[in-house]
């Protein structure tokens, strides 16, 4: 709407515009509050998976670490039982 076009407008007329641009306002602020509520969600759930990522690795570098010392042990069971 022009300029020209608004001060033609009655005051009721500006008055029912100003009401549906201010409802349209809150209704731009609760789809903008919406919006960022699922992005935080978003970020915590990137930084969990990540978490668990990282936890997964540690994990597994453990999983290799025991798996390594079992074959130690078991080798040198196997050697100190070999028949001489």
């Amino acid at each position: 709407m022009t300029e020209q076009e608004l001060k033609k407008l009655s005051r009721l007329d500006l008055l029912e515009l100003f009401v549906e641009q201010s409802r349209e306002v809150e209704r731009l602020k609760a789809e903008l509050e919406q919006a960022n509520k699922k992005l935080e969600d978003r970020r915590m759930i990137c930084e969990e998976t990540g978490n668990i990522a990282e936890a997964t690795l540690k994990i597994n570098q453990i999983f290799e670490q025991c798996q390594k010392a079992a074959d130690e042990y078991l080798a040198s069971v196997r050697s100190a039982v070999k028949p001489k």
